[in-house]
């Protein structure tokens, strides 16, 4: 089998991650209305590639683990064949996912993929404990403590540390409040003083006491400022964490340099989220729970912690699972999850390993 055929099923792969994942960052944007589809898919994209091109300092790690070293022999995950069965289903159980709105992970995926060249070709050989301590842990918990995560960062953002007035526009004036009034001990008449002062309070309530104001600010002009910030870092991170996953199976080629592979994997990704994101974009933005800025900015702000985290340690956790978990962590603190659909994500979640590695087995019996 040629390196062109394997490089080809590689670039299908980053382009359906990107499809189906390039616009899990945003959803939180674009489902509390704080950005229009389009603007939060350009917003996605700049973000995610730039993570990808990071991933060539910042993730060596993930190229270790998901290059199929201490899964197989290395004989067999340097062949052409094993590569591009693995490439070629992953890439077509993502692709099967996003055309039915549904957001899977290509780390499930790939693993999966992974298993169904490598279990069958081992006869027996087939080393497990990898799969447990390096992906399974790392997928299982990811959600669970994304979701608990959430709700505490929803408790202590909503109850604590935001209050009502963020809600209206807030002003710095200066007032003078009058001083405490003494009257002399031996008759006379009481002298009144006051002193100038700072408050921070609504825009309206200042004008009501005649207040001078220095200068007004909308604290949700604040907020939405920084729930972009979150959705670019969530988008980030996921380029960081995934792009290293899918170069790995072009890694231990000799015909191509990392740099390069990096670069045309970030473009495929790139095409992928531009060209077709749409149908799981309304899946994470609307058909999860419904959010607001807030809460949106609280899903961002779990997901793009605990990923970057994991990308530093090189824990292969899936960005859709802490993502999904979060939303369903506002969802259940705000009281309005839609269990029917977080049911069939669940669904899809668990068909994901044994569908790529059908797939993965197939296309290895028509290619070895």
């Amino acid at each position: 089998m040629s390196a062109s055929l394997v490089f080809i099923s590689v670039m299908l792969l980053a382009y359906a991650n990107g499809a189906n994942d390039n616009f899990k960052g945003v959803a939180t944007l674009f489902g509390s209305g704080t950005a229009a589809y389009r603007r939060a898919l350009y917003w996605a994209a700049g973000a995610t590639t730039a993570g990808s091109l990071c991933s060539l300092f910042l993730a060596h790690g993930l190229l270790v683990k998901f290059s199929g070293k201490g899964l197989a022999s290395d004989a067999l995950i340097q062949t052409p064949a094993f590569l591009f069965a693995v490439a070629a289903g992953a890439g077509l159980t993502v692709l099967s996912a996003t055309r039915l709105g549904l957001p899977i992970s290509t780390t499930h995926a790939l693993l999966g993929a992974m298993v169904g060249v490598a279990l069958p070709s081992t006869l027996g050989q087939f080393n497990a404990m990898p799969l447990l301590h390096n992906f399974v842990l790392p997928l299982l918990l990811s959600p669970l403590l994304s979701m608990l995560l959430a709700m505490t960062m929803h408790w202590v953002v909503m109850q604590r540390a935001t209050g009502k007035c963020l809600d209206k526009p807030l002003c710095l004036c200066v007032e003078q409040k009058p001083l405490p009034v003494f009257a002399p001990p031996f008759g006379g008449m009481a002298l009144a003083d006051s002193e100038p002062s700072l408050t921070l309070d609504q825009l309206t309530a200042c004008a009501s006491r005649n207040a001078t104001v220095l200068f007004g600010f909308a604290p949700q002009r604040w907020l939405d400022s920084l729930h972009y910030f979150s959705a670019g870092c969530v988008c980030f991170a996921r380029g960081l964490n995934d792009t290293p996953k899918i170069a790995a199976l072009l890694w231990l080629t000799p015909n191509y340099e990392l740099s390069a592979v990096i670069l045309l994997i970030a473009l495929a990704m790139l095409l992928g989220g531009l060209l077709n994101a749409r149908r799981v974009a309304e899946t994470m933005s609307h058909n999860i729970t419904t959010i607001d800025h807030r809460q949106g900015l609280v899903a961002n702000l779990t997901t793009a912690f605990l990923v970057i985290v994991a990308s530093r340690f090189g824990m292969p956790v899936s960005t859709t699972h802490v993502a999904v978990g979060a939303l369903l962590g506002i969802g259940c603190v705000n009281g309005q999850p839609k269990c029917g659909m977080a049911t069939t994500i669940a669904l899809s979640w668990l068909l994901t390993l044994p569908c790529a590695t059908l797939f993965g087995a197939l296309v290895y019996s028509l290619v070895a």
